[in-house]
């Protein structure tokens, strides 16, 4: 089967018909009968059986169905590369991806410092979770990508920005004076206190998962959340204890609660990860200077 093949097939097997078909992909419907006449003759065999203006997919189109979705799905990638290049082509447009936890206090004051240095430049940022800032940065959809994590993968660039310690955000009333005012909290700590837990398919979550299995300490874990402002928000509103990284916690309203480091000490890398294939433009070098002084001055 060719290309064209492809698309018609998959757009007659969203669609239903010919003409909602022939809508979807802008031809005529003459040309979808074509192609699909055309297609069945290379084949040989019926992909769809024709009643009252509606086609049916037979048992032999129904097989081929997912292996033609992966193809589909292969073009469009194609597609959005060749269209992430070309946007590449402008200078003065820096392309950002960042998880959310540098997205609220990091990510804006290091702009705010990139913006007085280069006024003509525009920003656009995605915040997404690592695994997709992974896949932009492959895709070329972003020029430069932040995370809370070390990333291994060839085709990508790491750099190492700060580390930032784990701390605990406990709603104001929840634990003992004296726990407070130790300066820090262990696990041990935190034992019948109800407590926000991070997704365990989170580089964070992880570790907190095995430190937490290390310590053999009896968290009751209230609600488990995938992102760290949502934990946050969830120790803003008396819910538990949230442990979170530290840029998270700059964003702590602290007439709601009090932020202690989490002990023993853990700490999470803050990355600036790019393509290898792309050389660092100057406003990449330029922006990843600035999350560095941030980082440095609030943590």
């Amino acid at each position: 089967m060719r290309l064209r093949h492809i698309e018609v097939f998959n757009a007659v097997m969203h669609t239903g018909s010919v003409s909602a078909a022939a809508r979807l992909i802008n031809i005529s419907q003459p040309a979808v009968s074509r192609t699909l006449q055309h297609a069945e003759l290379q084949l040989g065999f019926a992909l769809f059986q024709r009643s009252k203006g509606r086609l049916a997919p037979t048992s032999e189109a129904l097989a081929l169905l997912p292996h033609m979705e992966k193809l589909f799905a292969q073009l469009e990638e194609v597609q959005r590369l060749a269209d992430s290049l070309r946007k590449g082509r402008d200078g003065d447009e820096l392309r950002i991806a960042s998880v959310l936890a540098l997205s609220h206090e990091v990510l804006p004051r290091a702009l705010a410092q990139f913006k007085q240095k280069h006024p003509h430049v525009s920003v656009s940022l995605q915040s997404l979770h690592s695994p997709q800032i992974v896949s932009a940065l492959m895709m070329q959809e972003a020029d430069v990508g932040f995370v809370l994590s070390n990333v291994q993968q060839a085709s990508l660039q790491q750099e190492s920005l700060a580390r930032v310690p784990m701390v605990c955000v406990v709603p104001k009333g929840m634990l003992p004076p004296f726990k407070l005012r130790a300066g820090s909290l262990s696990l041990d700590d935190l034992t019948g206190v109800p407590t926000i837990s991070l997704d365990a398919q989170d580089p964070v979550g992880m570790l907190l998962s095995q430190l937490t299995r290390e310590s053999n300490a009896g968290l009751d874990h209230f609600v488990t959340v995938q992102t760290y402002h949502t934990a946050l928000a969830m120790a803003h509103h008396g819910l538990g204890v949230a442990m979170v990284d530290g840029c998270t916690a700059l964003s702590a309203d602290h007439s709601k609660v009090d932020v202690l480091p989490l002990a023993p000490g853990l700490q999470v890398p803050v990355n600036a990860i790019r393509a290898v294939s792309q050389p660092q433009s100057l406003l990449v070098k330029a922006i990843t200077r600035e999350m560095q002084k941030v980082l440095a001055a609030q943590l």
